[in-house]
């Protein structure tokens, strides 16, 4: 028998109309070493989007694991200023999760057990995701997986050296169609200790274009068998993730884009994971309020300076859809201060209801292909473990 809660498909686009309700223990809590992910759900690490206060909204609205935004390891090792910031926690905040981007085993090792030996951290995230062609032409990023005998090194370095903390790792399907990764990179997670695995359904060469690949997730999972695998791609609204691990016989999901903009999405998971439907889409009003707690944290956080321009993209995020939102945004993308912003909202309508055709419009990254760049030779010896340049290990995100 189902759960609870009946079918409401004024609240569902058409892609989901016809998702069936999720059964009583249909789908367990995920282990990712000591931290047990329930629901079954983990925010991705967004380079200028989950840092502390975002990560405290989502939070709020019921997420279960929440990865801050990437660092490099070697901005830690050498001490850069910008890199700590970026991997600062909130002092409540738990479990503390941390997406580090390595290219190099020693740098990877010595950043790991310096957020280890100071308690900095419960759970850390390693990225072999990114698709930025200054990274990857430089054999970083999503390039590295084709190095297996390389990628193997970075891993078994973070594992050891991390001890009783968790490592995962994220990745995508590959450079491209005619070079995927994932099958082995997702074995090579396993065979090193990695405590789960997440897959971004995607080619770096797709960038963020398209549909992701559920069927890539699907494999995966049946090849990687004794650790959890999360599925990352197009989860925008609470009923996609039901489908992603219907269709996928995935674990978990990772969610990114979707939130953006959409916070609530994680009180929408909450509700679908224990059987019920979300509550209906906040209006106007609704969405005003959780403007204005974000960007109170943001410039709690920050400094009021900093933190209304770092949520000027949130801004436009949250408004998308809105009827005159065009316009709005123009105006919100210029706000400096909490009280700017409070005039630069005043006289909207607060009952304005939440625009169906709003649910699934994309946010964040925009879409496009590209030619992977790849150093000259690269292809040439994929068993080579010589690191890249420092220079692969640029302060950037993605995957």
């Amino acid at each position: 028998m189902r759960y609870q809660g009946p079918v409401d498909p004024g609240q569902r686009s058409e892609i989901n109309r016809d998702v069936e309700p999720v059964y009583e223990g249909e789908f367990a809590a995920v282990r990712v070493g000591p931290i047990a992910v329930s629901p079954p759900v983990v925010l991705a690490p967004m380079a200028g989007v989950t840092n502390a206060p975002f990560r405290r909204l989502c939070r709020g609205f019921g997420a279960a694991l929440y990865v801050s935004e990437m660092i490099t390891a070697r901005g830690l090792v050498e001490g850069h200023a910008k890199t700590r910031k970026l991997a600062g926690f909130a002092p409540d905040e738990t479990p503390r999760s941390l997406q580090l981007y390595g290219t190099d085993p020693h740098y990877t090792a010595e950043a790991v057990r310096r957020l280890v030996g100071e308690g900095a951290v419960d759970h850390l995230d390693l990225n072999f995701g990114c698709p930025v062609r200054k990274v990857t032409r430089r054999g970083g990023g999503a390039a590295i997986p084709l190095k297996r005998a390389l990628l193997r090194n970075i891993v078994r370095a973070a594992v050891h050296a991390a001890g009783a903390v968790p490592v995962t790792i994220k990745f995508r399907i590959g450079i491209d169609d005619d070079h995927p990764t994932f099958l082995e990179t997702g074995r090579i997670a396993e065979g090193e200790g990695c405590a789960a695995v997440a897959l971004h359904a995607r080619t770096a060469a797709q960038l963020y274009d398209g549909e992701a690949r559920w069927s890539a997730i699907r494999e995966l999972a049946d090849a990687v068998d004794t650790i959890p695998v999360f599925g990352n791609g197009d989860v925008w609204e609470a009923w996609d993730a039901v489908r992603l691990l219907r269709e996928t016989g995935c674990d978990g999901v990772v969610v990114g884009r979707g939130c953006l903009g959409r916070p609530w999405l994680f009180r929408d998971l909450a509700r679908v994971f224990s059987g019920r439907e979300p509550e209906p889409p906040p209006n106007l009003g609704e969405v005003i309020d959780v403007m204005r707690d974000h960007a109170r944290l943001l410039a709690e956080w920050f400094g009021e300076s900093y933190g209304l321009r770092s949520f000027r993209k949130h801004a436009g995020w949250y408004t998308k859809g809105f009827r005159g939102s065009a316009s709005l945004r123009v105006r919100l993308v210029s706000v400096s201060s909490l009280d700017e912003l409070e005039r630069t909202l005043e006289g909207l309508d607060r009952h304005e209801p939440f625009p169906r055709s709003a649910l699934r419009v994309s946010r964040g990254k925009s879409a496009g292909t590209q030619t992977v760049a790849l150093p000259p030779g690269y292809l040439d010896d994929l068993e080579d473990p010589t690191p890249p340049p420092a220079e692969a290990e640029a302060l950037l995100s993605g995957g």
